[in-house]
């Protein structure tokens, strides 16, 4: 079972892939301020896997937790929108399937189903993961939530309206996993490259002044060398590091939770 702290009926259910509290209050509190005091949210924490993702593999493993908690938190009936808190947004393709027509019986039984393959390698749980969304499907149409992730709505919303936009983030190894969530959204004529921080994530993310430094230092050269006017900062932990860097930058920065929000607000109110 996922961690979670209980929100009352109709609240955003924020979703940390990674098994970090710590995380999960940090991107909860951003999303609180966001929204503001008529839409509360409340945070789950994936229940297993890797404190941080920042691989393609932890990414991948990431997947059915998302599944799982967003299920479960359907089926307690106090759901009015999903936000998937990782800037690679896994599960949420899924996610968005099995919410599209699921009702409370088949979340129950999806989640049980994914509770099962938790021990089985990432790729009989990413087979899981499809299957549960597959079993949902097929029950009678229910009332659909918004699903958003913190990745794809802050591209979109950078790039609007044409907008050449970079990203700056602390995580070499998902580089190409970037570049490919950017062409796959149709992004890639707009998208003037990726800058990395110097460090290795886990360093930098246990220094917050290190990390607002080399943050700043790769917005910048989004900025000044790739010619990016907004620049995505990629990553739901570096929340609070975004939040500081649109006071400190000329560019426009947008910062991934605040955007999801924002997305959230667009589709509950469409």
């Amino acid at each position: 079972m996922a961690h979670a702290d209980r929100g009352r009926p109709g609240a955003v259910v924020l979703i940390n892939p990674n098994t970090s509290t710590a995380t999960t209050a940090m991107m909860t509190a951003i999303a609180r301020r966001a929204l503001g005091p008529a839409l509360p949210v409340h945070g789950v924490t994936a229940a297993h896997g890797p404190l941080m993702l920042t691989d393609p593999d932890a990414l991948r493993a990431a997947a059915p937790e998302v599944l799982t908690a967003g299920l479960h938190a359907m089926a307690q009936g106090d759901c009015a929108a999903l936000l998937v808190a990782a800037f690679g947004d896994p599960g949420l393709t899924a996610l968005r399937e099995a919410t599209a027509a699921t009702s409370a019986t088949s979340v129950n039984d999806a989640t049980a189903a994914l509770r099962a393959t938790r021990a089985a390698e990432a790729t009989r749980a990413a087979e899981a993961t499809a299957a549960a969304a597959a079993r949902a499907a097929e029950t009678p149409p229910a009332a659909g939530i918004p699903v958003v992730g913190i990745g794809e709505a802050a591209l979109l919303e950078a790039a609007a309206d044409g907008t050449p936009f970079g990203i700056a983030t602390t995580t070499p190894l998902l580089a190409e996993a970037i570049a490919e969530r950017v062409t796959a959204l149709g992004l890639a004529d707009r998208y003037t490259g990726l800058r990395l921080t110097e460090g290795a994530p886990e360093r930098l993310s246990a220094d917050p002044a290190l990390l607002l430094d080399q943050l700043e230092r790769a917005v910048r050269a989004c900025a000044e060398r790739d010619g990016a006017r907004a620049v995505v900062i990629g990553g739901g932990p570096l929340g609070e590091a975004a939040e500081e860097l649109q006071a400190r930058c000329a560019v426009r920065v947008v910062a991934p939770i605040p955007a999801a929000c924002r997305a959230i607000v667009r589709l509950l109110t469409a």
